[in-house]
């Protein structure tokens, strides 16, 4: 259950008054207000009407009526703000989540991590490279990936340089889908070239062949019948994410709105708390406890029932539809053993959450040479362990969460493709964690399309 000081008078900026686990020390602390300042006068990067529109998406994904896909970068980085980037980033989430909806045979809420994931947490505060000891890089609205010291020093004005880089960032991303992303909606159309690798089974490819087959006659049929593009049949909602770390920049951005009651976080649809900041006394959970936005919360191996169900009863105390997910990273190793009990407790509990599955952050692993990876199979070992545990407790899994990109980067081995340990350092290009490529999401959504067919 919360503590009293949980359930304190609560506004956007009470959460200073608590420990705050991983927020960033500025040297220079009037520049800090200054950038605050400048924040809080931009104009919103998102509306509160989106943002009740993904609540009542979520409520429905809650009751099994629709899946989600929550997927991008680990770390997005400010050098990233481009066309081309931008664009792959949003074509292999559009691309997954047609195979999704046709093999599930239901709606998908598509969430990007974009437009604002630009702090992490790092497990040190610092990092050491021959003898030389510097801050550790938290990401580029902290501070700058370069290994000196300038770099490395925390600079407030970054967050005002994330705010402009997540609006240039949105608004592309608006006209591309407002424009219409037609191409994107034609699996004829599509780099399908790891169903012809070597190591997918005969079977397995023919299967996927026929489901692309099928999905792209299921399109031609629906534009035919309308004498309409599919864009203009059913246009795409997409949302955004990130990790609500950096609670200046957060709470920068919150703010009342006319017309509608309590605090919307402005700066995203939907922000999470990670595991490492979960605390119930902590900053974070103060923070989001406040916020009008569905918000997420990650919870690991480690994780006791009772945290889990005080953790609910802290953030969404009322029991609203929609208002939260609890997104479960416990490894393939674990998730068999591990997630049960928090199923079998949140069941009991009646209360209203959304399970979401991210299969990435448990499976991470470091090679001979010292380079992070995660394997193809291990993440797909998670999500299948994840959709047996929820059939098995009577819930139900209602989506997932990926770190990918849709450029053809080599930093998780495995799936369809010739990336092995020996292959990491061609195209290795992530600043924190691995990513699936192109082809692996791609691979990895119709693997979950025929996976849910059998629910």
């Amino acid at each position: 259950m919360p503590t009293p000081e949980t359930q304190s008078a609560w506004n956007p900026t009470s959460w200073r008054e608590k420990i705050a686990a991983h927020q960033t020390v500025y040297e220079d602390r009037e520049a800090v207000a200054r950038a605050v300042e400048k924040l809080g006068g931009f104009p919103p990067l998102v509306t509160s009407g989106e943002i009740e529109h993904l609540k009542a998406n979520l409520a429905e994904a809650q009751e099994g009526r629709r899946f989600v896909l929550q997927g991008g970068d680990c770390a997005e980085r400010l050098d990233d703000c481009r066309p081309q980037v931008i664009a792959n980033k949003l074509k292999i989430l559009l691309q997954m989540s047609l195979v999704l909806v046709h093999g599930l045979r239901q709606p998908v809420v598509r969430i990007g991590r974009f437009a604002g994931q630009y702090a992490k947490p790092r497990s040190s505060p610092t990092e050491t490279r021959d003898g030389v000891t510097l801050p550790s890089y938290f990401g580029d609205l902290v501070n700058r990936w370069d290994f000196d010291e300038a770099s490395r020093r925390p600079d407030p004005h970054l967050m005002v340089r994330g705010y402009q880089h997540a609006a240039v960032t949105l608004n592309f991303i608006r006209s591309l889908i407002d424009g219409g992303f037609a191409d994107l909606h034609h699996p004829e159309r599509w780099d399908l070239s790891f169903l012809d690798h070597d190591s997918m089974d005969e079977r397995a490819r023919a299967r996927y062949q026929a489901m692309a087959s099928e999905l792209s006659g299921a399109i031609t049929f629906m534009e035919a019948l309308g004498d309409k593009t599919v864009d203009d049949l059913t246009r795409v909602d997409f949302f955004t994410s990130h990790e609500g770390l950096n609670l200046l920049y957060e709470s920068a951005q919150t703010r009342t709105v006319p017309r509608r009651e309590g605090y919307y976080n402005l700066t995203t649809h939907f922000p999470w708390i990670g595991e490492r900041t979960r605390d119930l006394n902590g900053a974070h959970v103060e923070y989001f406890r406040g916020i009008r936005n569905p918000v997420g919360v990650k919870v690991g191996p480690k994780t006791a029932p009772a945290d889990v169900l005080a953790l609910i009863e802290a953030l969404n105390p009322t029991d609203e539809p929609g208002k939260l997910a609890l997104i479960h990273r416990m490894g393939a190793k674990d998730v068999r053993t591990a997630l049960p009990p928090l199923l079998e407790a949140v069941h009991k509990s009646g209360k209203r959450v959304l399970w979401l599955c991210d299969p990435m952050h448990g499976n991470t692993v470091g090679t001979a040479s010292g380079i992070k990876t995660r394997n193809f199979d291990d993440i797909l070992a998670e999500i299948t362990g994840a959709f047996d545990a929820h059939d098995e407790a009577g819930t139900r899994l209602g989506g997932v969460h990926f770190e990918l990109t849709g450029e053809d980067v080599t930093e998780c081995v495995g799936g369809a493709t010739d990336v092995t340990e020996d292959t990491l350092h061609t195209n290795y290009v992530s600043q924190c964690d691995p990513r699936l490529n192109y082809h692996q999401g791609l691979q990895m959504a119709f693997l979950i399309a025929e996976r849910g067919r059998g629910r």
